[in-house]
C-alpha cells in the first residue's frame, strides 16, 4: 500500500511541476492558453547588480557607464538631462534616449502584459525612484528588471539603480 501511495505522490508531483514550468521556449507565457503576445527574447533573471554614477562624474569614463551589453552602455550627462546610451549617443535626447532600448512600468514576471515605449514616455525622471521598470535591449533582445533608487535633480547627472543580470 505504501508503494502505491509513493508512486501516486510521485506522479502528482511530476504533473504539478510540469504544469507550473515555462513553455519549451522558456517564454513567460504560452499563446495557446489564451494569453497575449509571445515573448521571444531572453529574460535576465540572475542576481542583481547595483550601478551608481556619482554627481559630477564624467559620463565618458567607463567607470561611469553601465555597460550592460556590447550595444548598450547607460550613463547620464552633467547637464541635468536623462540617461542615454553612450555607445550610440553623445548626449541625451528626450524623444529617443537611451537609444536601442524601450521601457515599461512593471516586472519581467508580467512581461506579456507590459506596454513598451521610449524612456521619457514611460516615466518622468523626477518620478522614477522606487518604481519597478523593465528595459528591453532591442538589438540584443534582452529584458531586464530595473529599479532606480536615486536620481539627482540638480545638473550633476547622478543616478543609481539595481538591475537583474544574466
Amino acid at each position: 500500500m505504501k508503494q502505491i501511495q509513493f508512486i501516486f505522490l510521485l506522479i502528482a508531483a511530476s504533473i504539478f511541476v510540469t504544469s507550473c514550468s515555462k513553455d519549451e521556449a522558456g517564454n513567460p507565457m504560452n499563446p495557446d492558453d489564451g494569453g497575449g503576445t509571445e515573448i521571444t527574447g531572453e529574460i535576465w533573471n540572475g542576481g542583481n547588480l547595483t550601478f551608481k554614477k556619482e554627481d559630477g562624474a564624467d559620463p565618458g569614463l567607463e567607470a561611469n557607464q553601465d555597460r550592460i551589453t556590447d550595444n548598450v552602455w547607460i550613463t547620464r550627462g552633467t547637464d541635468g538631462g536623462q540617461i542615454f546610451n553612450i555607445k550610440n549617443e553623445s548626449s541625451s535626447s528626450k524623444s529617443t534616449s537611451p537609444t536601442d532600448t524601450e521601457w515599461a512600468l512593471g516586472k519581467t514576471t508580467n512581461l506579456a502584459n507590459l506596454s513598451f515605449d521610449n524612456f521619457r514616455n514611460t516615466i518622468k525622471p523626477k518620478d522614477i525612484e522606487g518604481k519597478d521598470l523593465v528595459v528591453h535591449l532591442i538589438t540584443d533582445d534582452i529584458y531586464i528588471d530595473i529599479k532606480f533608487s536615486s536620481w539627482s535633480e540638480s545638473k550633476e547627472g547622478g543616478f543609481e539603480y539595481t538591475r537583474s543580470t544574466k
